[in-house]
This record gives C-alpha cells, structure tokens and sequence, in this order.
C-alpha cells in the first residue's frame, strides 16, 4: 500500500507517531489571539465558533490530542490575517507533535509540500525543562540544518528572572540579535498576566536592568481584553512616562466589533492627542462602493470613444489621454506557417504611433462612423464597455487611478466574422 505524499513528508521529520499525536478533539476559531512580543507566547486560537458557522466564513481549524495539546492547525482564515511574524501562521496547515521535552511545528501548503512560515522558517523546535518552562527555540531548514528566520534569528533563549522571562536572540554564528530589525531592543524581559497574555516587554542591559534604546524606549505594553483582543500597546521610558516610538505614536487603540474583526486603529502621541484614526480591511464588513456618478458614466464613454476618435482623426495626444501605459490590446490572428490562430498583440506605444499615421489617407473609416457604446458594468474604479463600430467589436477595461479613467485591457475582432477561417 502506498503512503500519500502528506504522511511520507511527516514521517521525515517526526521520530514517530504516538498517542501524544492522536486527535481527540476539533475546534474552530474565527482568530489568532495578536501577538507582537515574542514566539515564547502561546498560540491561541479566539471567538470559537461552531463547524457549521465556520463553513460560511473564514477560520482556523485546531485539534487537539489527549493532553490537550494543539496538534494540527489548518488554516481558512483569508484577507484578513495580519501578516507579522510573531501574529500570523502565514502557512495552510501547521503540524505540531511532542517529545517529553520538546515541541516540533513543521508548515505545510494545500498540496501537502513543506513551506517556510512567516517567519520563513521550515520547521521550529522548542525545548522544555523538566518543569514545563519553554527555555529555547530552535529553526531548521528541509534537510534540518540550522537555519536563520527573515529576521536573521537561528535561536532564541528563555529563562527566568523574578517575575519576567528573559528572551535573547542569536543568529548561526551566535551573535546577538534584536527583538526585529526595525525594532531595537536587545535582550527583553517579558511579563505576563494572569491569563498569560503578554503585559509588559522591557528592553534590558547585561545585568538584566530596564534600560532605553536610542530612541528612548524602555518598554512597551499591552492590554487585552475578555475576548482577547489585542486593544491597546504603548511606548514608554524608563520612567514609565510615554514617549513617542519611530512611528510617530505613543499609543495605539485597536477597535473590533463583536466577533473580533479589528475595524480601526487610533494613534494617540504621548499628550493624548489624538494623530490619526485608520479605518482597517475587514473581509467579514465590506465597505461597498455607492452607484457610479453621472461624471464617471459620461467620462467613461468619453474616453472609450475618444479612442476611436484619436485614430480617426490622427490625434496622438489624445490616443494618450484615453490610454493607460499598461496597456494590453489582443485580437485574435493567424500564423500561415503552422496554419493555427494566435493571439496577436499591440502596445501602447505602438498605438500612440499609429494615431500620428494610420488613417493618414483617410480611408480606414468611414465618412460618416457609426459607432455604438454600452457601458456594461462599473464597479467602483473598474469598468467594462462594449464598443461597436462599422468594422470593429471591442470589450474595453477602464481603471480609474489619479482620479482618472484610462482603457488599460482592449479585447477585439473585425465584425465581420467571415474574415475568419472556420
């Protein structure tokens, strides 16, 4: 009998199969809960929701072993899936199995071939203590070999220090690495609440001694709420004072509505004012465009027929106004060496040249055009039109970007269909 391709790959890099691995039970969860801290924070799923809800939105998959170990992770979740390192899998199916002292997470795609994850990882191994305290993680690559993340990290370390875990970095030649590298903090210390949320992230020196970065940032904080939601992070000195980051802000507020959709975030400066608030993408709440403007219908079929009008009348300046340089015109030809059609293709530039020149006799039109247009469909900034001329059949695309519309894709055959072969 043969293996499928998924065990064959699993059996690789799993020392063997237990009842550590077997699934007991299934979960399905609208969200990740956010993490920006450290991958020493749990991975949670949040907002469950039951099989039947979950196949009408986006939502991950968890299951679980006897212990209640999180052992495969598929994830559904689309659009809306932060794309952080630390906040997001980045990967369709997460399989993670146990050893009494160790953790291995390797990712998989669709088709069951191994893939890095966000952090471009192919497969990550923490270690335990005897006590259960996670004190290192380790990446590998497909032949598991030591490899670095996107952050160049190859290792990170855990220990206790009084209250806080204690996280360095060190990349393959054991040299110490920052928290990111747009973030500059060195060695952390990392307090969690009661819930086991991260609460607090402090910058530390050698002796483990809270201390500021260049830009005067000692710590940052977060604040969850009874869903867990990420809902606020801020920026601080060592005086516990807020202090702007690089970014601009010194805190941020993150808005949800009731099954956990982040929908705006707010950046507030160290006074309490308020810089901008960001509306945020939600594929659950989608903002829909209002009916196109008379302006937009009418400029639309200006420049679909000023299209025409720029051959007709050798007008180049104006074939530039209606164009968009990204242009792709297609119609369908013919190769008379291998007696097959194919697809015969015109630029932009190449139609820019022939309104200087083509109809230069006057003869390719004629005296009186008659040309008909039907806008079939505008969709906020995109539109599709039917042209129909004395000689021609053509579906235009228009995209309006700087607040202008352009024919960007141009499809077209003569209108006389026995001009092609049958």
């Amino acid at each position: 009998m043969k293996l499928n391709l998924f065990v064959v790959q699993l059996l690789l890099v799993m020392p063997f199969f237990s009842d550590a691995q077997s699934i007991q039970t299934e979960k399905y969860y609208r969200h990740l809960k956010y993490n920006h801290v450290s991958p020493h924070v749990p991975l949670l799923g949040i907002y469950e929701i039951n099989k039947t809800v979950a196949s009408e939105t986006s939502h991950y998959v968890f299951k679980f072993n006897k212990a209640n170990q999180i052992v495969e992770i598929t994830n559904n979740h689309y659009h809306t899936e932060k794309r952080h390192p630390l906040a997001s899998i980045g990967v369709y199916k997460t399989i993670i199995y146990y050893t009494n002292n160790s953790e291995t997470r390797i990712y998989f795609d669709k088709n069951n071939e191994r893939i890095t994850n966000d952090r471009e990882i192919y497969k990550e191994v923490y270690l335990y203590n005897e006590k259960g305290f996670k004190y290192e993680l380790l990446f590998y690559d497909l032949e598991n070999k030591p490899m670095e993340s996107i952050w160049n990290i190859s290792k990170y370390s855990w220990s206790k220090q009084g209250k806080m875990v204690v996280e360095q970095r060190f990349n393959l030649d054991e040299e110490p690495i920052n928290l990111s590298p747009y973030f500059e903090f060195g060695i952390t210390g990392i307090l969690y609440d009661k819930n086991n949320s991260p609460k607090g992230h402090y910058n530390l020196n050698d002796k483990f001694e809270i201390q500021e970065n260049s830009r005067g940032i000692a710590s940052y904080k977060d604040t969850y709420d009874d869903n867990g939601n990420h809902i606020k992070y801020s920026y601080h000195n060592r005086k516990n004072q807020l202090v702007k980051n690089q970014w601009g802000f010194a805190y941020r507020i993150k808005e949800y509505d009731s099954i956990g959709n982040n929908l705006a975030s707010l950046s507030i400066d160290e006074n309490d004012e308020l810089i901008n608030k960001r509306e945020v993408y939600s594929n659950v709440i989608i903002k829909l465009p209002s009916a196109a403007s008379q302006k937009d219908s009418i400029e639309i079929k200006q420049k679909s027929l000023g299209y025409l009008r720029a051959l007709l009348e050798l007008k180049p300046k104006l074939m530039e106004s209606v164009l968009h340089q990204e242009l792709a015109k297609e119609t369908i030809g013919f190769n008379p060496k291998d007696r097959k059609e194919n697809i015969r293709k015109t630029t932009y530039n190449q139609m820019i040249q022939f309104a200087k020149s083509w109809n230069k006799a006057g003869n390719k039109f004629p005296l009186n055009p008659n040309d008909k247009i039907v806008v079939l469909d505008i969709y906020d900034r995109i539109a599709t039109v039917k042209l129909m001329s004395d000689n021609w059949v053509e579906y235009l695309h228009l995209i309006k970007t700087n607040n202008e519309w352009k024919i960007i894709n141009l499809l077209w055959q003569y209108k006389d269909i026995s001009f092609y072969p049958n």
